[in-house]
């Protein structure tokens, strides 16, 4: 799968930073530094238990409890999560598909009080996901040629040298003016990104602050994505990481969206 990821990352998906070969990056374009990123190895399922933390301009915090599972099945990546606490989000859940052509992604969310599963529309996309930080659209995949990229410079950030990169979309409705991600030349991970809105003003700062490795797989297990205009941030941290355990396909449809863990 070729794909930026934030949180599974984000979630993810998640979303959605990664790790590629690593290479002489003399001379390379912005569109190849994010190719690089994009060809990040995941393995063939994956499973983890994610904290989310949302914090208020107070101070206040909520936490949420989720299961999450992901399978490369080649030409498309499902993802499903569960929501396990507290109460007043349990047994929600959500299931993404990510498809490597120029299909844009499928995402669906089951709502227990209504006990309907509901199709994220495209319109809903800018809609942000259970209360956090990350919108429908953060939770999705970029594909390479939906924006153009541009290497902007190259500069030290937490001792890593790195390339800054500005990727414009081609859509002029999307969300967001602009995205810049600086991405650690040693290893092509992206480690910060900076979200614009529609004004080119700073709206979202996504930060990685841990990552480690699970059966020869970097996976993101820290991770916070902070609105500085709302002074709000979600932090998301994942646990008890498996890599390749032989999660069934099945696993991944609204039938087992409503039936739940």
């Amino acid at each position: 799968m070729k794909k930026l990821k934030i949180i599974s990352a984000l979630l993810v998906a998640t979303l959605t930073f990664g790790i590629g070969t690593q290479v002489s990056g003399q001379d390379l374009s912005g569109k190849q530094i994010i190719e690089k990123v994009y060809n990040r190895a995941t393995g063939e399922d994956q499973t983890s238990d994610l904290a989310m933390t949302l914090e208020n301009k107070s101070g206040d915090q909520r936490v949420r409890k989720i299961k999450q599972f992901t399978k490369d099945l080649g030409d498309v990546e499902k993802r499903i999560m569960f929501f396990v606490s507290p109460a007043d989000v349990k047994n929600t859940s959500f299931m993404s598909w990510s498809y490597d052509s120029d299909k844009s992604d499928d995402q669906w969310i089951y709502l227990p009080a209504l006990k309907k599963t509901k199709r994220i529309s495209s319109d809903s996309k800018s809609d942000y996901f259970m209360g956090s930080d990350f919108t429908y659209d953060d939770l999705g995949d970029r594909k390479l040629e939906d924006d153009t990229h541009k290497l902007l410079r190259e500069e030290t950030m937490d001792g890593k040298e790195c390339y800054v990169v500005e990727s414009v979309s081609k859509d002029e409705d999307y969300m967001y003016s602009k995205i810049q991600v600086w991405v650690d030349k040693s290893n092509f991970i992206g480690i910060k990104k900076e979200f614009y809105d529609e004004d080119e003003d700073l709206l979202k700062i996504l930060s990685i602050k841990d990552i480690k490795q699970a059966s020869g797989v970097w996976i993101i297990t820290n991770s916070e994505m902070k609105n500085v205009q709302k002074n709000h941030k979600t932090t998301i941290s994942l646990n008890n990481v498996q890599i390749n355990s032989g999660i069934s396909a099945a696993k991944f449809s609204e039938r087992m969206m409503m039936r739940g863990l």
